[in-house]
C-alpha cells in the first residue's frame, strides 16, 4: 500500500517581528479560552501559518461590536494591561488587541471579565495580515504600537514591525484624521519609526520637537518602568492619517 505523501509545508515569504513560544498555560488561563474566548476573541480563517489571516477574512467592525462607535487597535496587546485600561477608562470607544501570545490573550480576556469591558475584542493573528486583510479600509481611529520587540542586535533588525510596508499598512486601516501612536524604550528603534514615518506619504507628525510627550491614554505597566530602571529612555511618537 502506497502513502500518500505530506503536503509540502509552507513558509511566509517575509519574516515576521516575533517568535512564537508556546508555554503551558495556567488552569484559569485555560478556562479563559473555554468560557471566555466566545465573547472576546474574533475567530479568523487561516492562510498556511498558525497566526496567518486568509485573504476574504474582512470583518464588519459594526457587527463585531454590535454599534457604530471608533475603533482603537493596539498590535502586540502582551498581558493586556494598557488595552483594558483603556477600554474600562473609555466605554463609548471599542478596541481591539492583536497579540500572538495565546497566554497573553488568556490574561487580557480574565482582566477584561473582571473590570467589565465589553468593548474590546481579541484577535490572535500577525499583525500586518490583520492591518491588510481583517480590518476594512479607513475603519480605525487610532493604532497603537507600545514597546514593540526591539530585535536590537544588528542581524535581526529586519525583523522590526515599523517599516515602509507597515506604514503602508497602517495608512490603509486608519480613516482620514486617525492617529498612529508609538512608543519604545529604545532609542535606535526609536530613530528608525521617526525615519519611516517622517518619509511615509499618508502621515504627518502630530507633536513639536523631536518626540511627541507621553501618550497619556497608555496605562504604566511594569514593562514600562522595567525599561526606565534599566536607564532606557522612553520615547513616544505621533503621527496623523491625511485625507485620502
Amino acid at each position: 500500500m502506497t502513502e500518500t505523501p505530506s503536503p509540502p509545508r509552507v513558509f511566509r515569504d517575509r519574516p515576521v517581528s516575533f517568535v512564537r513560544r508556546s508555554g503551558r498555560m495556567s488552569d484559569a488561563q485555560e478556562r479563559a479560552w473555554s468560557e471566555l474566548a466566545p465573547r472576546y476573541v474574533i475567530e479568523v480563517p487561516r492562510d498556511a501559518a498558525a497566526t496567518s489571516v486568509a485573504a476574504g477574512a474582512a470583518i464588519d467592525p459594526a457587527a463585531v461590536w454590535g454599534r457604530e462607535a471608533p475603533l482603537v487597535v493596539e498590535i502586540g496587546s502582551g498581558q493586556g494591561h494598557a488595552i483594558v485600561h483603556a477600554a474600562t477608562s473609555r466605554p463609548e470607544w471599542d478596541f481591539l488587541a492583536i497579540e500572538v501570545f495565546k497566554a497573553g490573550l488568556a490574561r487580557t480576556m480574565l482582566d477584561a471579565e473582571r473590570a467589565g469591558a465589553r468593548n474590546l475584542r481579541l484577535v490572535e493573528a500577525n499583525a500586518p495580515e490583520v492591518l491588510e486583510k481583517l480590518l476594512p479600509e479607513a475603519s480605525v481611529s487610532e493604532l497603537w504600537v507600545f514597546f514593540p520587540d526591539p530585535w536590537h542586535k544588528k542581524k535581526h533588525t529586519k525583523r522590526r514591525l515599523v517599516t515602509p510596508e507597515f506604514a503602508e499598512l497602517a495608512a490603509r486601516a486608519l480613516r482620514d484624521g486617525g492617529t498612529l501612536r508609538l512608543a519604545t524604550d529604545w532609542e535606535d528603534y526609536a530613530l528608525q519609526m521617526r525615519d519611516v514615518l517622517d518619509e511615509a506619504e499618508a502621515f504627518e507628525k502630530d507633536f513639536e520637537g523631536e518626540w511627541a510627550d507621553r501618550y497619556e491614554g497608555r496605562a504604566l505597566t511594569a514593562f514600562e518602568r522595567k525599561g526606565a530602571r534599566a536607564g532606557r529612555g522612553i520615547r513616544d511618537l505621533a503621527y496623523r492619517r491625511l485625507a485620502r
